[in-house]
């Protein structure tokens, strides 16, 4: 499991909303993504809340596939006509699957709806589940990006984490990345975890410069509930240690060269992850797979968040649904729903975005973004909607004004 996953809705009202005209259709349809969820893992982490779940020896691979195109021949009839600018594989642990599955997938989505000619095509992976041959296979699939599930190189710190790899694997595979033809990959790093001193985050964050990526996912563990952690909480470092980390990571990352562009994402110029850029900038996405989220906006105005059966036991069964649930977002959560991932780009997003993706006029935003403004969290800046420094540090304080 790496850090790249869909943002998971919130469904809730808008004090800083002003009713005022009501939605228009959209000039136009936002770019269009699809997130494929592969829920088995090798092993559950103590820390992970994902929907993953610990592998049989044998993985049902073919009926999974199976499911998988015919989950998204259920999605189609809202995407005619659009093209994928970018497809994200995520987990799970999404390299368990041979090239073979992984390929006939492919062929299957490409035949239900057109790629772009520049396509981003992304596979999360773990250290413990590299071998050459099969990364070699990936690529020439036409997987042009993978997401390296690192966490830490030290090995006492993997093993309170509950990881399968060691650092020498972690090293190894990234090596073994860029020899399978992967010169676009990212590594997902954790700080903040048990034990952890500032010496010890910033090996690892040099460890993980050394090593070349051209994206880096650096992000501090939280405890969430429903984990291993939650229930059984390990001795995390103090509150000034944890800013110590922070601050010194992120002029590290700076030093050589990786630009922050979102809370927890860094990456060499011109190497954002653009699916990625995609989901915070309020872009659509299909999912599928045992418990995937998607979001699709249609040309009328309506924008509608799905969710697909979560239990991978349940998703396999033909006699139930795919889908769990969708629900169409109201002109009052729309606010709150934009600016929850637009805000997280460390520099905002255009204000023209706004009306663009939601069929509501800026002004909608005026009172929220004034009082945002006043207490220091939000950019006085007409052009744009973008937190201040302080903003970007006290993001659910920000998002605050902009709720009931």
């Amino acid at each position: 499991m790496t850090h790249d996953t869909p943002p998971q809705p919130l469904y809730l009202g808008a004090a800083g909303f002003t009713q005022q005209a009501p939605r228009a259709p959209l000039s136009q349809l936002p770019p269009l993504s699809l997130y494929i969820h592969i829920p088995w893992c090798v092993r559950k982490c103590p820390y992970c809340d994902f929907n993953s779940h610990t592998a049989s020896p044998v993985l049902p691979e073919e009926e999974y596939v199976d499911a998988l195109l015919a989950d998204l021949d259920q999605d189609l009839h809202a995407v005619y006509g659009r093209e994928l600018s970018s497809i994200f594989f995520g987990g799970g642990t999404p390299s368990l699957f041979s090239a073979h599955a992984l390929g006939r997938l492919l062929k299957g989505v490409e035949a239900r709806i057109p790629f772009a000619s520049d396509i981003e095509i992304t596979l999360e992976a773990n250290p413990g589940t590299f071998e050459q041959e099969k990364f070699v296979a990936y690529r020439k699939l036409g997987i042009n990006r993978l997401s390296i599930g690192i966490q830490s190189f030290q090995q006492e710190k993997l093993q309170a984490l509950g990881r399968i790899h060691n650092g020498d694997e972690a090293v190894r595979a990234a090596s073994m990345a860029r020899l399978a033809g992967f010169d676009n990959f990212n590594l997902d790093l954790m700080h903040g975890l048990p034990d952890q001193s500032l010496e010890d985050a910033l090996s690892d964050l040099r460890q993980a410069i050394a090593l070349k990526p051209t994206h880096l996912s650096w992000y501090q563990l939280t405890l969430e509930p429903n984990t291993v952690f939650w229930n059984q909480p390990p001795v995390l470092p103090e509150d000034d240690t944890l800013w110590d980390i922070q601050e010194a990571g992120q002029a590290l990352l700076a030093e050589h060269g990786y630009t922050q562009y979102e809370v927890s994402a860094y990456a060499q110029p011109g190497r954002p992850a653009r699916h990625n850029l995609n989901y915070w900038s309020f872009g659509d996405f299909i999912g599928i797979g045992a418990g995937a989220h998607g979001k699709l906006s249609h040309p009328d105005g309506r924008i509608v968040r799905t969710w697909k059966t979560r239990l991978p036991k349940d998703y396999l069964n033909p006699a139930k649904s795919f889908q769990a649930g969708e629900k169409a977002l109201t002109a009052e959560e729309l606010p709150f729903e934009f600016l929850m991932n637009a805000l997280r780009l460390t520099d905002g997003v255009d204000s023209a975005l706004y009306p663009q993706r939601t069929g509501l006029p800026l002004d909608s935003l005026s009172t929220g973004r004034k009082a945002a403004e006043q207490s220091g969290l939000l950019q006085v800046e007409p052009s744009r909607l973008a937190a201040t420094a302080r903003g970007q540090l006290f993001l659910n304080d920000l998002l605050q004004h902009f709720l009931t």
